[in-house]
């Protein structure tokens, strides 16, 4: 067992910190490896990202297409078998957010990774068509909920 007054950074792993603007002797004086005037020179100088020296980007010279919809969007919180193989009788909103896999008011639809051992009557808002028939092919019972 070490000594907290023993704990020290593994070898080669820190390095100390160049000081610039030293003397010419030190190879990063006068200047301080920053060239010699313009904004990128100055305290603070940084260009935004994007930034083309005052030239329209290329963000604005090229048009604007597609269209997505995240407002409104479908979002499902997915379930797979392999996770309703570990409950039991009827599976739907309320017994799945009493094991806490989803949240109220979540969509949810089935998916068909892992195995389902035994016959399970699942309500749910949507199917992958595997996984209907993985859950026919156990003996269970598939009802969409609207």
């Amino acid at each position: 067992m070490s000594l907290l007054s023993e704990l020290a950074p593994k070898a080669g792993s820190t390095h100390y910190k160049k000081r610039v603007g030293r003397g010419i002797g030190s190879g990063i004086g006068g200047t301080s490896g920053k060239g010699h005037k313009g904004q990128l020179a100055r305290t603070g100088g940084k260009v935004r990202r994007g930034f083309e020296g005052g030239q329209t980007p290329l963000s604005r010279r090229l048009p604007k297409f597609g269209f997505t919809n995240i407002a409104f969007a479908t979002v499902y919180t997915e379930i797979n078998l392999s996770t309703l193989d570990k409950l039991t009788g009827t599976v739907d909103h309320a017994s799945l957010y009493k094991a806490r896999l989803i949240q109220k008011g979540d969509l949810v639809k089935i998916l068909a990774k892992g195995e389902l051992s035994k016959a399970l009557t699942v309500k749910a808002n949507a199917f992958s068509e595997k996984a209907k028939q993985m859950i026919e092919k156990a003996g269970g019972k598939v009802e969409v909920i609207k």
